[in-house]
């Protein structure tokens, strides 16, 4: 096993061997042994354990298991102890969530904070068959058939190859103690029911059936790699992404016969579930609009407009008038004259005051917004202005601007408009600050 994954590693993952490493250990037979081969073939490791408190004494003992297995070899343990019932009650999660949750949320902090670059998981072949299986049974896309990924940006999974009864004989033959999770055995769960009693019968239909699900997953995997390809390139001639909201052109999708397909690929990421809505919504009259938790898609004459729902523009207007010194809502703000100009930064502008027209205005950007932002010619849409500074969607439907006559005078805290800027003409000079 040992020199079937120095080949493997060779060929997928040369890249690790000049890397610090966390191996991701519970004490299972899986990540002892990940643990055992990667400290035989003397990577930069260090173990990481959580303590999910889920078990009782049988959770401390697999903490202390896998602090004395790694304190007789000299790796270094980091450890961390969840309540995690707890963590699942406050955020009305399921204990499995919950605990994923906590585990991943740790390992990035603990890749950032000891500047490691990967994280090694024991997810081996019959782990990668359990979920074809469960996404099978729930009902699922290409993507969710196409097994257990080998990397997943930060989390590198080295031992997918391997099947669970190659892992245990490598423990069997080498002497290598482990922990059994008394978890494992109760069919509470469905990963357990598909374990127990699923995949056995199975293997009673093909023996071979690991060696054959490994050759359909390949298949699978260069399928969803077609699909990528083709996804991208018809993107490119029927998507505009301004990088506030995405615009899919019906009339060139509809020159696709199998256009629902593109839809669910380019769509899925946004948390849609009802697709027939989205299906129909091609078909029917502007105005049509279908949700998910955080995103709008609605029918616009021949676009399909998809964008966040803080994007939308609220109607409230909030006024400034004339002499008015500040305001506190929606944002702290300050007015006062004066003489000399003092440096300035993106907080606080100073402005020809006999260019405004009161009452200002404060409200929220919307589509079409144009300025013209000081120190540059010509005008800007604001869309295209927050594309170009990388604002997130979340920045810009939090974006204010403060109007005159609904001129902008400045997207506030961030750039002024050219228009209402103090020249040597200017007779009275207003600063305006965003405290």
């Amino acid at each position: 096993m040992l020199t079937k994954l120095q080949k493997h590693l060779s060929s997928n993952f040369a890249f690790l061997s000049e890397k610090k490493l966390f191996l991701a250990v519970s004490g299972g037979v899986d990540s002892i042994v990940l643990l055992d081969l990667f400290h035989q073939l003397n990577y930069e490791i260090a173990v990481l354990h959580c303590n999910f408190s889920l078990r009782n004494s049988e959770s401390d003992g697999d903490e202390y298991f896998v602090k004395a297995f790694c304190d007789e070899r000299n790796i270094p343990i980091f450890i961390q102890k969840f309540d995690t019932n707890q963590f699942a009650s406050d955020y009305k999660l399921s204990t499995q969530l919950a605990a994923r949750k906590l585990r991943y949320d740790w390992f990035n902090e603990q890749l950032l904070e000891c500047n490691f670059d990967y994280i090694l998981t024991a997810h081996h072949l019959d782990d990668s068959l359990e979920t074809f299986l469960i996404n099978l049974s729930r009902g699922t896309g290409l993507e969710g058939l196409t097994g257990i990924p080998a990397q997943n940006d930060k989390i590198i999974r080295p031992l997918l190859p391997f099947s669970r009864l190659e892992i245990e004989n490598y423990a069997h033959e080498n002497n290598i103690q482990w922990r059994e999770d008394s978890s494992n055995a109760s069919d509470k769960y469905l990963r357990n029911k598909i374990r127990h009693d699923v995949v056995p019968v199975l293997k009673e239909l093909n023996s071979n059936l690991l060696s054959s699900f490994q050759n359909t997953l390949e298949n699978l995997q260069q399928s969803q790699s077609l699909v990528h390809d083709a996804t991208n390139l018809v993107h490119k001639v029927a998507i505009q992404d301004d990088g506030n909201q995405l615009k899919i052109n019906l009339n060139e999708l509809l020159k696709l016969p199998n256009y629902k397909a593109y839809l669910y690929q380019w769509l899925k990421e946004f948390e849609f579930t009802s697709w027939n809505d989205i299906y129909d919504l091609v078909t029917v009259q502007s105005g049509k609009q279908v949700f998910s938790e955080n995103y709008i898609l609605l029918k616009d004459r021949d676009f399909l407009i998809l964008y966040a729902k803080e994007n939308v523009s609220i109607e409230e207007v909030f006024f400034i008038n004339k002499n008015q010194k500040d305001v506190k809502i929606p944002l702290n703000i300050e007015l006062c004259n004066i003489d000399d100009i003092s440096v300035t930064d993106s907080n606080s502008i100073f402005v020809d005051e006999d260019q405004l027209k009161f009452p200002l205005t404060i409200r929220k950007w919307q589509e079409g917004d144009y300025f013209y932002p000081i120190g540059m010619q010509g005008k800007k849409k604001l869309s295209k202005y927050f594309k170009d500074e990388k604002m997130s969607l979340i920045d810009k439907s939090n974006q204010w601007i403060l109007c005159s006559d609904n001129q902008i005078v400045w997207v506030i805290g961030k750039r002024q408009d050219d228009r209402f800027k103090i020249t040597n003409k200017t007779t009275n000079k207003l600063h305006i600050k965003l405290n």
